[in-house]
């Protein structure tokens, strides 16, 4: 098992938001947690292209993009700002959500910029924290205290 404080959380979590076109491809060594970037054209060394079964790392694939949607769609319901709850909503209906919803907040409610980065935040280090528990890298233990230490934020 890893230890949970030398891991980058923050890295893993943003490979499992990075849409993959498979030219390149998010990886952890479950020796040591470290996260390497890999392309076809470069391996992971910058350098040497390597076959990426050829690595004796374990592959982070990225989650469905509903699932980050989801976070937009809990984060404006949660506003008690009627306006700004409406308008994020509103924002996200149809092809181009996750664009018209950040341009929402940061041309219309800049105030609400940090507590959305707090609440993203929490929520994909969450999902890459329980995405190292089902790849049995860390144990329960380490991932009931990481959602203990990092509950979702209170929203305006």
């Amino acid at each position: 098992m890893l230890d949970l404080a030398s891991i980058d959380v923050e890295e893993i979590a943003a490979a499992l938001a990075d849409p993959t076109d498979y030219d390149h491809r998010w990886l952890l060594d479950p020796r040591t947690g470290e996260v390497v970037f890999w392309t076809s054209d470069t391996g992971i060394d910058g350098e040497n292209p390597i076959e990426i079964d050829e690595l004796d790392l374990i592959l982070i694939d990225p989650l469905p993009s509903y699932i980050w949607y989801r976070d937009m769609v809990d984060f404006a319901d949660g506003i008690s700002n009627g306006t700004a709850r409406r308008r994020l909503a509103a924002a996200l209906e149809g092809r181009g959500a996750f664009r018209r919803f950040k341009h929402q907040i940061y041309d219309s409610f800049p105030d609400l910029i940090p507590y959305w980065h707090a609440f993203r935040d929490v929520r994909a280090h969450g999902r890459a924290v329980d995405w190292l528990l089902e790849n049995e890298l860390i144990d329960d233990d380490a991932a009931a205290k990481f959602a203990a230490d990092h509950p979702e934020p209170t929203l305006p």
